[in-house]
């Protein structure tokens, strides 16, 4: 069997998550962790902090500050929610949007060079696997944490 660890750990160099930023967008560094806050923010309607924290897996404090980072920089709105002042929603601002659509389009088109290099079937099958393997991850209880610590 091959070596799952290693065809991971080459996956994720590969991705650049190891990466301190994902880019830099408009004179402003985005780290990957900022990158992925932003795509959240976006894909949910009005999430507060602590569902945006829990999609991510990230612990609140940690959160919180590159939440605050997104703030500082004008990328992210904070706003308190009307029924309850002590939950934060969070919103992208224009220019987080900007910076989301920006990185988007990089990530689409890093995509898209990476499966040109594969058939039809091949893409499908990558695509269909990735899907699995994200379902497996979800359901096991070691969840990034494998090592129990």
């Amino acid at each position: 069997m091959e070596n799952i660890r290693e065809l991971m750990q080459t996956m994720t160099r590969r991705n650049g998550v190891l990466n301190k930023y994902c880019c830099s967008v408009d004179g402003i560094d985005i780290s990957v962790a900022q990158s992925h806050i932003l795509y959240e923010i976006n894909r949910q309607h009005q999430p507060s902090i602590q569902q945006i924290a829990d999609a991510l897996g990230m612990d609140i404090t940690t959160f919180s500050r590159q939440v605050q980072a997104l703030v500082d920089s004008e990328l992210v709105k904070k706003t308190p929610f009307p029924d309850d002042r002590r939950i934060q929603i969070l919103s992208l601002t224009e220019k987080g949007k900007k910076i989301n659509d920006y990185i988007e389009t990089l990530m689409n088109s890093y995509y898209q060079d990476v499966f040109s290099h594969m058939t039809e079937f091949e893409k499908e099958t990558v695509v269909r696997s990735l899907r699995l393997l994200n379902e497996a991850m979800g359901k096991t209880k070691q969840c990034c944490n494998p090592m129990g610590v």
